[in-house]
């Protein structure tokens, strides 16, 4: 029998206020991309904005339908948008932020399973790691070197040989 350990690093900050002036403008992008979520049924607006090659921005927020679950999260709204400008202008970061109306909108969240399954696939397609910015509308804020380490022993297209 073998035995294996995988783990990850990420770092840890109190408030924005602690993060690059970059960094700190991408997610306060997306705290207010919230408010533009269509999240009538959940009451929980997820906006992720990413940060492409060429500086610009481009922003994404979850949509959903009352024929429940048929909405799409935040995350691959955005990958959608970026995917069909059909340009070399790829991904460098990504900020993820909440507002949760029934609760708090306290601390980061970690996008969903499909979401790191799409934003792995994404790294991997364009071998571009994506950092992830995550934090709610205040308090403590992750940042993840690149999102596949979100998902690991990913099923990958290397699968599909």
């Amino acid at each position: 029998m073998q035995k294996k350990k995988q783990t990850f690093s990420f770092e840890i900050f109190d408030s924005a206020g602690e993060l690059e002036a970059a960094d700190a403008a991408l997610l306060s992008s997306a705290q207010q991309a919230t408010q533009t979520a269509y999240a009538p049924y959940s009451r929980f607006r997820v906006a992720a904005v990413a940060r492409l090659s060429s500086g610009k921005t481009v922003i994404g927020t979850n949509q959903e339908n009352a024929s429940f679950p048929a909405g799409i999260c935040a995350e691959r709204v955005l990958l959608s948008v970026v995917s069909s400008q059909a340009t070399q202008d790829l991904i460098q970061a990504i900020a993820i932020s909440y507002s949760n109306e029934t609760g708090k909108s306290d601390r980061p969240i970690s996008p969903c399973g499909i979401c790191r399954q799409s934003l792995q696939e994404y790294e991997q397609r364009y071998h571009q790691p994506i950092r992830l910015i995550l934090g709610g509308l205040h308090g403590k804020i992750y940042i993840i070197p690149k999102a596949s380490l979100l998902l690991p022993l990913a099923f990958t297209s290397d699968e599909l040989q």
